[in-house]
This record gives structure tokens, C-alpha cells and sequence, in this order.
């Protein structure tokens, strides 16, 4: 396949210009269930009248349904997308670009999937989407499955199916709520991953952020430290990744430490965790849950996370080390890749 898509390459330029407009063109549609042709071409920055033309196109090979309501892709469209996906990779660049990325950082495998989680709902979905088969193909009979909260993490749970129930699986949050929306907290995530697989959860009803002397109390409480026992011993972890400073706001962190991330030059924020660049824990939340030496001991890790705005972020946490497995998107991968670059350049 290399052969061929250097030779198109060569020849027929044009060509892989049209084709990976149309297949932008029916992921976004694929993505968005139903759309119209207006919203469709503000998503891809396209023109109405190119658009028309193409969608047009895409009906008359019965790829794509268009009616009064909107546009939607046709079973015939989404095989089609399903036998492109690995050619589009390997076409524009995104297979080289995942083994960099895996390479460098010693990871088992990364996924790249195309657009910008910071600008598009639906690539956030498309992050969703590969997360579920990562996880799908990870996962064993009678397995314990941790997850932490987070928008992302909510995709996964969204599309996550199972052909056969997994009667004998677990999910359960890997620590506390964070006070945040109820649909991204871990406690909601781990109940919808279980219900659509037909598993089994457990839920941790206790604050993501305590003191001492209440983490003190709650951890000899029976029942607490029961189901804190089942979440340490889980053999794949599924988390994401945020930027330190928003995750500081967004725990309501007082000022004062604050001021100590920003002066330890925190980035990135993981399972309760704040890693600097070199991807070095400079501060650690007291929480019910998951600690960082049980990561460091789980079997498959797995860091879901997008956006362009989460390249140095996503950065710092793999080179903690402890991941597996990176799932992201083309905006955060090329940020990634440009870490990589200067690191190259200054070494």
C-alpha cells in the first residue's frame, strides 16, 4: 500500500487532495448522525457551493442520504469509511506519525484519530469512539477496569458496546467525584461502561479532594476501604489528561497552592497528580482512590486525551512512563511532534 500511495502521490496529486476531502466530508457526517449542508460546510471550512457538489457526488454512489432534515451517511458509506480509515492513516501521514510518537515515548501503541478536540465536538466523539475499541481489545474475562471522570472519558462510556456480556467484569472509579457535572464524573462513567457491556461497578461515594484528617477517617471505614482494595488491584487503568492549571481551578485548589504548581512548573494534571515537563510528579492530591505506585504496577494503562491545547500536557505524562497506551488526536499529536523536534535539536 506504501508503494501505491507514494506513486499517487507523484502522478496523481490531485487525486489524494479530492479523496481526502471526501472522506472528511462523510467522517463529519458519520460523526454527526444527521447534519445540514450549512453546518456541515462551516465545520470544514468549505465553501456551500463546493460542498453541494461533492455531497451531491456522494449521493449518486448512494454513500450519503440527503433529504429536507439534513445529510446522513448510508450503511454502504460506513463500510466504506471502515476500509479507508487505515489507508487515510498511511496516506497522510498519521501512521508514521503514531510510531514517532510511540517510539520515543516507549509506548506499546498510539492511535491517532484526525481533527481538534478544542474545536470539534466530534472529534472528541471520534476520541470516544477509539478509546472503546483500545479498551475492547485490552480487556479479559473477570477483569477490574479503573477509569477517572472527564469529558473525554464520558465518549468512551457513550459508545462502548460488548457482542457478549461481560457478566464477570468490573468497572470502577479509579478515586472520588470531583464535584463537577454529574454525566463526567467517574462514579456516572463506570455505571454507563458497565450497563452497555452487560459488567458489573462499583461506585466510590466520597469527595476527589479531602484533607488529612478526613481522608484519615473515611479510610477505615469498612466499606470505603473495601472498595478501594478492588480499585488498587485493577489491571487495566483508562484515564485522562488534563492541563494543571485548568484542573487546579476546576478542584477549587486555594491560591496559595497554586502559586506552588505554577512555581514547580506543573503542566499536567492525571489521576490526581501534577506532572512537570521532564514528566515528574511536583504535587499529589490527598485521594481516595488510585495512587501512584498502583499505576506504576497496573498491567495496561490507558491515556485517552486531545486537542491542541493538551500537546505539552499529554507530553509530560508519557514521560512519566507508566502509560501503554496513548489515544489522541491529529491537533495534540502534531503539538507532540514539535516537543519532540526541539528535544531532537537540543539534545
Amino acid at each position: 500500500m506504501q508503494s501505491l500511495i507514494e506513486i499517487q502521490q507523484q502522478l496523481l496529486p490531485d487525486l489524494l487532495v479530492v479523496m481526502r476531502k471526501r472522506y472528511l466530508i462523510l467522517r463529519q457526517v458519520m460523526l454527526s448522525d444527521m447534519i445540514g449542508r450549512r453546518t456541515l460546510a462551516a465545520s470544514l471550512d468549505m465553501t456551500e457551493r463546493v460542498l453541494r457538489a461533492e455531497t451531491d457526488f456522494l449521493k449518486a454512489q448512494e454513500l450519503l442520504h440527503i433529504d429536507a432534515a439534513g445529510m446522513r451517511i448510508t450503511e454502504a458509506g460506513k463500510r466504506l469509511m471502515e476500509k479507508m480509515e487505515p489507508f487515510y492513516k498511511t496516506m497522510f501521514g498519521l501512521s508514521e506519525l503514531e510510531e514517532r510518537i510511540r517510539k520515543h515515548f516507549g509506548l506499546k501503541q498510539v492511535v491517532i484519530v484526525t481533527g481538534d478536540a478544542d474545536e470539534s465536538p466530534h472529534t472528541k466523539r471520534e476520541l470516544g469512539r477509539a478509546g472503546c475499541a483500545v479498551l475492547s481489545k485490552a480487556m479479559q474475562k473477570d477483569d477490574v477496569i479503573a477509569v477517572t471522570g472527564g469529558s473525554t472519558l464520558a465518549q468512551v462510556a457513550n459508545q462502548l458496546t460488548s457482542h457478549t456480556p461481560l457478566k464477570g467484569n468490573w468497572f470502577v472509579p479509579a478515586r472520588g467525584g470531583l464535584g463537577e457535572s454529574l454525566d463526567y464524573q467517574a462514579n456516572t462513567i463506570v455505571s454507563t461502561m458497565a450497563k452497555r457491556t452487560g459488567a458489573q461497578y462499583r461506585m466510590l461515594h466520597v469527595p476527589d479532594h479531602l484533607g488529612e484528617e478526613a481522608y484519615t477517617s473515611l479510610m477505615q471505614e469498612p466499606n470505603v476501604r473495601e472498595i478501594v482494595e478492588v480499585i488498587r488491584k485493577a489491571r487495566i487503568v483508562i484515564h485522562g489528561i488534563g492541563d494543571a492549571m485548568v484542573m487546579a481551578r476546576r478542584r477549587r485548589v486555594d491560591a496559595a497552592v497554586v502559586d506552588a504548581l505554577k512555581a514547580e512548573g506543573a503542566l499536567a494534571e492525571s489521576f490526581g497528580y501534577y506532572f512537570d515537563q521532564g514528566g515528574a510528579v511536583v504535587h499529589k492530591m490527598l485521594t481516595v482512590g488510585l495512587r501512584i505506585e498502583d499505576i506504576m504496577e497496573t498491567e495496561v494503562v490507558i491515556a485517552i486525551a486531545g486537542g491542541r491545547s493538551k500537546g505539552e500536557a499529554i507530553a509530560a505524562v508519557m514521560r512519566f512512563g507508566h502509560d501503554d497506551v496513548l489515544v489522541t488526536d491529529e491537533a495534540a499529536a502534531l503539538e507532540i511532534a514539535a516537543i519532540i523536534d526541539k528535544e531532537e535539536q537540543t539534545a
